[in-house]
């Protein structure tokens, strides 16, 4: 039995890959989830045989997926089956539509096709941007921020001026392409990062390497897949898991975290559990101004109030009684300005007046999303954080307006065959997961969040309290929170033995 216990709070992705690094490392695990099942922002919800993932919908970097399988001697094909989208998306424009080919000899051709030379624009860019992945996901994401001397590194400083962390995204992708359409499909992957284009570091066009040539895939029954994979895998490992355990309190003495109290949200009871290390990959603004006492917080509410944020969602679930014939598994729709709302989101920081949105229709590739003939539609509009008003009206009035111009745009009537419907937005964030501003992806990617500007994964003040997610190192998405939790891993592991 192993005698160094570390208490995980949170089994979102992160969550669930510490555990699994630290019970490799040999510790004793235990993992405390406030909700009955796994899975974090990844949850899954059936309602009325209709089968939805709760909150991520791409699977993009595959790579990253099976490295951390294989950290464990397993592989992704032990755990669920993946699929390749063609295409990968559909994505509509103001008068038209394209749909992204998965081959890059296709989707090379669509670029000459809208904007002729593009092609060869298209080779150099993603010349740069392998450069960029190759290094980006090697070497800057496992970095675990706690030092300059980190980044020391002779391919990093040789390279800091082709990895393009001082340039925007947008001046690079101008530079290359000059349609429009063909500067949203480049910029459109950094939305969810957490700044306007023109302010996120063109580092990022690794996200358009991870696209183009990585390819947009689906797991076989939902990206729950993963999460039960990586459950799966946890248990083998050794990993304890406590559910429905909403933490209330971490105990100090003396700078050092003792133990966590929770309140058992199904027995109405109070538990402790000790902990020689803690692992939080729950809020970390919720954790440091709800569950530490003032003296032992690493940052103050000023420093927070001036941290940038990726977008909130409202999102809808909607189930069909039938089969939609012009769609894809992915649509994004572009047909309103994508300036205008970006602004919205990033600056002015309020509802949307005619948003961008995002279609996801499992039931195309899985039959098992939707009873037979039905179809699953997930609906995602990105907004600002820290909107305070998303009452049912308000969500209601948004959902007829994407609903009306995707009826539009697909020629399709889909208001009159909605048998299921249920919207999430900024308080249910708030709510089920303790979200600072109510954020959905966590801390934006901006150049002064980056690594070691990051909150940091160590407690400043708490000696044995660590970080892990998307407020932390390396930032948000599914594959950084797996990274995030593997580098937390080890920094316990280096401090700890």
């Amino acid at each position: 039995m192993p005698d160094k216990k570390v208490t995980i709070i949170g089994s979102g992705f992160a969550g669930l890959s510490a555990a699994c690094f630290m019970a490799k490392a040999g510790w004793q695990v235990t993992v405390l989830e406030k909700h009955d099942i796994p899975g974090g922002r990844a949850r899954q919800m059936k309602a009325a045989g209709f089968t939805f993932d709760m909150g991520p919908s791409w699977y993009w970097m595959p790579d990253v997926f099976e490295h951390f399988f294989n950290s464990f001697g397993k592989t992704v094909a032990d755990y669920y089956t993946l699929l390749r989208l063609n295409p990968s998306y559909r994505v509509y424009w103001e008068d038209s539509f394209s749909d992204i080919p998965a081959d890059y000899d296709n989707f090379r051709q669509l670029f000459e096709d809208i904007e002729p030379g593009s092609g060869q624009q298209l080779d150099k860019f993603l010349d740069e941007a392998a450069y960029k992945y190759k290094v980006g996901v090697q070497k800057l994401v496992f970095k675990p921020g706690q030092s300059l001397a980190e980044f020391l590194d002779w391919q990093l400083v040789t390279g800091v001026f082709r990895l393009d962390v001082f340039n925007s995204i947008k001046k690079h992708v101008s530079k290359h392409f000059t349609h429009p359409a063909l500067q949203q499909l480049m910029e459109f992957p950094v939305l969810f990062l957490g700044a306007l284009p023109e302010k996120t570091p063109a580092l990022y066009s690794l996200m358009n390497y991870a696209d183009i040539k990585g390819g947009t895939w689906y797991p076989a029954k939902g990206m729950y897949c993963i999460v039960e994979g990586m459950f799966s895998l946890a248990k083998e490992l050794g990993v304890h898991f406590e559910f429905n355990q909403d933490v209330q309190q971490i105990l100090i003495e003396k700078g050092k975290a003792t133990g966590i109290i929770t309140h058992n949200t199904n027995t109405q009871s109070t538990h402790q559990f000790e902990a020689d290390v803690i692992i939080a990959g729950a809020d970390y603004h919720h954790v440091e101004t709800k569950l530490l006492p003032p003296a032992y917080r690493s940052y103050s509410d000023k420093y927070w109030d001036k941290r940038v944020m990726a977008p909130s969602c409202l999102i809808y679930y909607v189930g069909l009684n039938k089969k939609l014939k012009n769609i894809l598994h992915h649509t994004l729709y572009f047909d309103t300005s994508f300036k205008v709302h970006g602004k919205e989101i990033y600056e002015t920081k309020e509802w949307p007046v005619n948003p961008l949105f995002y279609v996801s229709a499992t039931s195309v590739t899985d039959e098992t999303a939707a009873p037979p003939g039905c179809e699953n539609l997930f609906f995602l509009i990105p907004v600002a954080t820290g909107l305070t008003d998303d009452s049912e009206e308000l969500r209601e009035r948004y959902f007829d307006m994407i609903v009306t111009r995707m009826e539009q745009r697909t020629g399709e009537s889909i208001k009159d065959s909605i048998v299921y419907y249920k919207s999430y937005a900024q308080s249910n964030f708030i709510e089920d997961y303790n979200a600072f501003k109510g954020n959905a992806y966590g801390l934006a990617n901006t150049l002064l969040q980056t690594a070691i500007l990051k909150p940091s994964c160590r407690s400043k003040k708490v000696s044995n309290l660590f970080y892990t997610g998307q407020l932390t190192v390396p930032g948000p998405g599914v594959p950084p929170s797996l990274i995030s939790g593997e580098v937390v891993a080890k920094e316990v592991v280096k401090a700890f033995g």
